[in-house]
């Protein structure tokens, strides 16, 4: 395996399980304003971004690699308003989708097909999580400045359920 592209790979998965921690204290913030659903939806998606982390990491054994952890640094954001963890995930996750395409690029002036491959899963994935988080900001202005709607929309979010990713390595 190239040696950049295994070194890039090896810093996402550090950067995968920062992901797992922002997610995380973005439902520690909803959980804090009562709404267990908004609170559920980030849970998950701190264990989606652990499920990427061990994917990566798996990919790296499983090609011959060593795997260097790193510490995780404690988010920073501050959340004041209901809509600001929205609009901050949305900006991680655009900024996780730059990620992804700059290690996409380096396997392909590598010439790392198997790479390449792999990495296409994650790149469906990011715009999916692109997707997702553009459409809870437009939901949350539309209906999150009435009550009812909050309830509504944080009903919805409750109901989301956990499925691991089926990528093979």
């Amino acid at each position: 395996m190239d040696q950049k592209v295994a070194g890039l790979l090896n810093d996402q998965v550090n950067k995968e399980l920062y992901s797992a921690y922002l997610y995380l204290d973005m439902a520690n913030f909803y959980a804090g304003q009562g709404l267990d659903g908004f609170a559920n939806w980030y849970e998950i998606q701190a264990k989606e971004e652990q499920d990427h982390a061990m994917l990566m990491y798996r990919y790296l054994h499983n090609n011959g690699e060593t795997v260097t952890l790193g510490a995780i640094d404690k988010p920073d954001k501050e959340f004041k308003a209901l809509p600001d963890p929205l609009k901050a995930a949305h900006e991680h996750e655009q900024y996780v989708t730059s990620l992804i395409n700059a290690i996409y690029d380096a396997a392909q002036a590598a010439k790392d097909h198997r790479t390449m491959q792999f990495l296409d899963w994650f790149v469906k994935e990011q715009g999916e999580e692109e997707k997702n988080s553009a459409d809870l900001i437009r939901k949350m202005e539309l209906f999150g400045g009435d009550a009812k709607g909050l309830y509504m929309l944080n009903s919805e979010l409750a109901g989301r359920v956990y499925s691991a990713p089926s990528l093979q390595l």
